[in-house]
């Protein structure tokens, strides 16, 4: 179906995060080249240092983290956009005091993550 609601759309938590979850909206299997996707961070949460074989295109809807792209450190807040390179090492950490939430398009594309360090080494 080409038009859908989030709502309507399961929210998982994302494995080695921390209050975080995520929601596949658009697939591979819907997009015949890219998939959709939207994050959700609690105050507090965070992602850990990781790595994928894809690069990442994220655009920020709401509140603000810390994030790190190949050891770079910036705070992001809604309306920002970010690129992260495939194999780029990057974190996320919510240290608002909302909810962080991000738009996330990737190539349908193998994708293989590797988690590269503890948040807390970072």
């Amino acid at each position: 179906m080409p038009v859908k609601h989030a709502v309507d759309v399961e929210e998982l938590p994302v494995k080695g995060a921390d209050k975080t979850t995520i929601q596949v909206l658009i697939s591979s299997e819907e997009g015949p080249n890219f998939a959709m996707r939207r994050f959700r961070m609690k105050r507090g949460g965070f992602m850990p240092n990781h790595t994928n074989t894809v690069e990442h295109e994220q655009f920020v809807l709401q509140g603000r983290a810390a994030i790190s792209v190949n050891g770079q450190v910036t705070t992001v807040k809604a309306g920002d956009v970010v690129f992260i390179p495939e194999g780029a090492p990057h974190w996320y950490v919510n240290n608002g005091d909302e909810d962080f939430e991000f738009l996330c398009i990737i190539p349908n594309q193998k994708d293989q993550v590797r988690i590269v360090e503890d948040i807390n080494a970072c």
